[in-house]
């Protein structure tokens, strides 16, 4: 990846032009180096007239939209591409992108529909319309960052003047992307410019940290909460033997590295912990199958993107692996495409968090009036319309025989994943990221019948006036930031249902909610919840950890979890008939301690006493000395009393400051 512009200068050395008068002294070299120097002064004083140029080939957006002020839009309107092979002496081609994404088109038009929303509305930005450039990466991070550049810097041709260099942002904010990976990527290019990346669907908890991605925003929760509420929730339902599968990407890596810590700390043990990405060979992913199915434990934590749940689900149908209990992310609980695709009810009784439910009234109205194919001469939705309806605008081979779109194709009885509206959360957090841009705007044109279109504009206040907006949506919803550009996190519990009649039902059977007290925020309603293999015994879904028999005790297996272990018969001559005796609490812990202490201070003062008793005693060889009057029985007690009140107060200091604990 090239930058798109260079800016390049030449300094002499200061102490060069003194030195060029005295050339008839230089040696040969010198003159070499100085003829050298004189030749690049040339070249870069003539290069300075085109301060500014294009390195690579540049970048054109997939749509426009003309507008007083432009926003960007990154979107993987692909989720693949075809390799090429090139030798090292040629220039790389354009990516050639396959694979329709049905669910970033969603997400597209749910942001035109934001835009054309605002720009009819007469109460936000009156008289300033906003624009879009959209851009599809297909799925590749490389091309993330060459667009994001595109949307910071633009493509055209600048003029011969040093101005050109200095112009201000191609766009004032970007939506997008629905990854952590391509997001991380963006942040970090564009942060120092400080323009604005909002992401509806990003959910890695290294986005906030501010230090590496200052300019990064999200209207959707960091997964340092799910990852723990996850982990909440395994341990609510008495899990303590699981196993865990994660995409190998910054989602899944980051997510479940919390989620392991957090149940460690809750004793909840992990059998296995296993990552894979969708397109790694078939060889490694059968390596999980087998894993999973030389496993005892029954319940699996998946910390998976959708596109890689597809893969995961069509191996452990593929090999007949049913009756597991399976806890899951957003980025797949509540996917209607994988409940159709889960021919073998894997899934039942699946059971993990998803995004509150959310309606935004007008967009699913606006996202399935699709214009018929003659109105518009975009290639990107000519390719749409044919993955949409199956057909072809042209046969591009004499032996096709796919049908012709007429052009006047409807959706009427098309079932696919645009059709399909159960991804509204993820929609409507598009919906609050382009109004939180726009409130903005407002703020800082000072708008109120009318805006000062004449103000000029820079990414950095409108990001700090982004972070500092607090507002409602038509719907009543609250839209506000904390310090790390994070939404408050709120999540719907979710429960796989198995029906008679079609897949499942997503059945909402709990809420966790942040902004609560601690022991008010997780409340899930278990009578509600069934389990795998259609079950509402949840013990049944798991091989529990017994307790060793009377007559033996516990040896933890060298390598293995905590979990794990031995019983060993006890030693001839003793014998334990009860349970892991005498545990600690906070009170006994504290009370241990301090009532040694306190004891033996106690004792030791007695002795003490009396020590110095007798040793006055052998010392006093002269009758007159009458020192034992500072060591009788009055003097001995206060001494104790003393010395003990001392270990009191010193427990008391310490149990204050700085307690002990099991």
């Amino acid at each position: 990846m090239s930058p798109s512009t260079i800016n390049v200068y030449v300094m002499l050395p200061g102490d060069l032009a003194p030195s060029l008068s005295k050339r008839s002294r230089m040696k040969q070299p010198e003159q070499g180096w100085v003829f050298l120097l004189l030749l690049l002064s040339a070249y870069f004083s003539h290069a300075e007239q085109q301060l500014c140029t294009h390195i690579g080939d540049p970048e054109f957006p997939q749509l426009v939209k003309d507008g007083d002020i432009m926003l960007g839009g990154v979107f993987s309107l692909h989720v693949s591409w075809n390799d090429v092979e090139t030798l090292y002496e040629e220039k790389p081609p354009h990516l050639q992108c396959t694979s329709l994404n049905f669910r970033e088109f969603q997400m597209l038009q749910a942001m035109l529909f934001t835009i054309e929303e605002i720009n009819n509305s007469s109460d936000l930005l009156p008289g300033i319309y906003l624009g879009c450039k959209i851009y599809d990466t297909c799925g590749s991070i490389a091309r993330s960052i060459k667009v994001s550049l595109a949307l910071v810097n633009g493509n055209a041709n600048v003029s011969a003047t040093s101005e050109a260099c200095a112009r201000p942002a191609q766009v004032q904010a970007i939506m997008g992307e629905a990854s952590s990976s391509p997001s991380m990527a963006i942040a970090t290019v564009i942060g120092p410019f400080s323009v604005p990346l909002i992401s509806q669907f990003s959910t890695c908890a290294c986005l906030s940290d501010k230090s590496k991605y200052p300019s990064f925003l999200r209207t959707i929760p960091s997964d340092y909460y799910q990852s723990r509420v996850l982990a909440q929730l395994v341990k609510h339902f008495g899990w303590t033997w699981i196993g865990a599968i994660r995409t190998n990407d910054d989602y899944g890596n980051n997510g479940m590295a919390t989620f392991t810590e957090t149940a460690e700390q809750l004793g909840i043990c992990l059998e296995y912990s296993l990552s894979f990405f969708r397109t790694d060979p078939w060889d490694k992913i059968q390596k999980i199958i087998e894993t999973v199915r030389s496993s005892t434990s029954k319940v699996i934590v998946a910390f998976i993107s959708d596109a890689d749940m597809d893969v995961i689900l069509k191996e452990f149908s593929r090999a007949n692996l049913t009756g597991y209990q399976w806890v899951g992310t957003e980025a797949w609980i509540f996917d209607f495409q994988s409940a159709s695709r889960d021919n073998k009810r894997i899934l039942d009784g699946a059971i993990g968090l998803s995004i509150p439910k959310a309606n935004v009234s007008g967009l699913k109205e606006f996202i399935l009036d699709v214009k018929p194919l003659y109105l518009t001469s975009n290639d990107l939705f000519v390719e749409f319309w044919e993955a949409l309806f199956s057909c072809k605008v042209k046969q591009s081979e004499a032996g096709e025989t796919q049908r012709l779109c007429t052009g006047h194709e409807n959706l009427t009885g098309v079932e696919n994943s645009f059709t399909d509206m159960s991804q509204m959360p993820m929609l409507s957090n598009m919906y609050k990221g382009v109004y939180a841009v726009a409130h903005a705007l407002h703020n800082i044109l000072g708008c109120n019948k009318t805006c000062n279109n004449k103000l000029p504009l820079d990414p950095l206040t409108i990001l700090q006036h982004i972070k500092r907006i607090h507002f409602k949506t038509k719907e009543g919803e609250e839209v506000y930031f904390d310090e790390n550009g994070d939404p408050p996190a709120k999540y719907e519990i979710i429960n796989w249902q198995p029906r008679e009649n079609g897949p499942v039902s997503f059945v909402s059977v709990g809420l966790y909610d942040a902004s609560l007290p601690a022991d008010e925020q997780m409340n899930v309603q278990e009578k509600s919840v069934v389990f795998a293999r259609n079950s509402k015994q949840v013990i049944l879904l798991q091989i529990l950890c017994e307790t060793c028999p009377p007559g033996t005790h516990k040896v933890l297996q060298k390598g293995k979890p905590v979990c794990c272990y031995d019983c060993i018969s006890c030693a001839e001559g003793e014998i334990s008939n009860s349970t892991v005796m005498g545990e600690p609490s906070d009170w006994s812990c504290m009370l241990r301690h301090t009532a040694f202490g306190i004891t033996f201070v106690l004792c030791i003062s007695c002795v003490l006493g009396k020590t110095m008793v007798v040793l006055m005693a052998f010392n006093a060889t002269r009758p007159s000395r009458n020192m034992m009057k500072w060591f009788g029985a009055t003097q001995q007690r206060l001494g104790v009393l003393g010395f003990t009140l001392m270990q009191v107060i010193i427990c008391i200091v310490w149990l204050t400051t700085s307690p002990p604990f099991p």
